[in-house]
């Protein structure tokens, strides 16, 4: 037998690090810089001035919108906030206890059954689609919060915008100017990452123009993942487990020494600070100021400046969000689901792409295993 190839071997990169997988105009990371661009536009900008709205559409159509476009995306937006009664039916029938981020892809999956056009890959057809499901993912999501609590879902309000909706159908009560404000900003910064696994997952499927349900649900699969999701949930975890600022430094040393992962830390592309977290920090210390309590930021900051001094670690994305979520009132399990929330706008954005220039995703392996082994017959064996 032998171990050499016979013929030439595929080129592979681990994990595809650093492997161009396709073309696409929808984000773009710059590592080196702390750099993130949708569409051409820098995060910092859309973060200041946009609405998640309006980043919805330019990642949909290569573009900000005019007001009359936003003005028609967001009426066709909250018109398709509510779900079919049978899916609000189907999900009283799971156990209380279901990962909420499981729920959702459950949902989702189902979600196929009631649009009779689910099918129909035009980019007509694919665009209603999109609005459905990035209008539906914050019902979804809230309706099973309070379906798990014992509690009717609240139904959506058609005058708010996402953010503002998904808060009042998770409180039960419209939520603050700021609040809503925050958490429209951070769906903003969630939108879209260029082909983190989640969405390279999303294309694969659509590679095959298997219909955009199957693919967000694939999608929400690979973001159930814990390398993938629940960063934040576990930061906030480790802030509890820490319980005071005074008690951070230490602790965070001795996680050091034992070889423990400090979550919300380092990035597989980022060399610098995460642009997003830049954001995170600010809102974590006034949603902190706003409740009068301003210790998990406080602890949250010492552990960056621990993490720095002792790896030389920047904070990501997930690390200033658990906190943020945590000071609004949002339930841990809720925090992979809410970046569902934001990131269906990416997903249905690089589904649309890849539909519009499709081509079959097929990779190859790099084979390392044994060749030409002869066949010995069981009773040989």
């Amino acid at each position: 037998m032998t171990t050499k190839a016979n013929a030439p071997a595929a080129t592979s990169g681990a994990g595809l690090r650093g492997v161009a997988a396709a073309t696409s105009s929808i984000s773009d990371v710059n590592g080196d810089r702390g750099e993130l661009i949708y569409q051409g536009y820098n995060i910092h900008d859309l973060a200041e001035h946009s609405t998640f709205e309006e980043v919805i559409f330019l990642l949909w159509n290569k573009r900000l919108p005019t007001s009359a476009e936003l003005s028609a995306l967001e009426q066709s937006l909250r018109s398709s906030y509510a779900l079919p009664q049978e899916i609000v039916d189907l999900m009283k029938q799971f156990p209380r206890d279901a990962d909420p981020i499981d729920v959702l892809r459950t949902a989702v999956s189902a979600l196929e059954f009631f649009d009779s056009t689910a099918r129909d890959l035009s980019r007509e057809a694919s665009l209603r689609t999109a609005i459905r499901l990035t209008a539906q993912f914050g019902t979804l999501v809230a309706a099973n919060d309070r379906i798990r609590r014992g509690r009717e879902p609240v139904a959506p309000e058609g005058s708010l915008n996402i953010a503002a909706n998904f808060l009042y159908m998770l409180r039960g009560q419209p939520p603050s100017e700021r609040d809503a404000r925050i958490f429209d900003v951070c769906l903003i910064l969630h939108a879209d990452h260029e082909l983190n696994a989640s969405t390279f997952t999303a294309r694969v499927v659509a590679g095959t123009l298997a219909d955009m349900y199957a693919c967000v649900t694939a999608a929400i699969g690979a973001l159930s993942g814990p390398l993938h999701g629940g960063a934040n949930t576990a930061v906030m975890k480790t802030l509890l487990e820490i319980g005071s600022v005074e008690n951070t430094e230490a602790f965070v040393k001795k996680a050091l020494v034992e070889k423990r992962k400090i979550m919300g830390f380092g990035h597989a592309v980022y060399k610098t600070e995460d642009p997003r977290a830049t954001h995170l920090r600010k809102f974590s210390k006034e949603a902190g100021e706003a409740a009068g309590d301003s210790k998990w930021y406080e602890m949250s900051r010492k552990v960056e400046e621990v993490m720095m001094s002792e790896k030389g670690l920047y904070p990501n994305v997930d690390f200033f969000s658990a906190s943020t979520y945590y000071m609004m009132g949002i339930p841990l399990d809720l925090y992979t689901p809410i970046f569902a929330v934001s990131r269906i706008s990416g997903w249905t954005g690089h589904i649309l792409e890849q539909y519009a220039d499709n081509k079959l995703i097929r990779p190859r392996a790099e084979y390392i295993g044994q060749r030409d082994v002869p066949y010995v017959t069981i009773n040989q064996r």
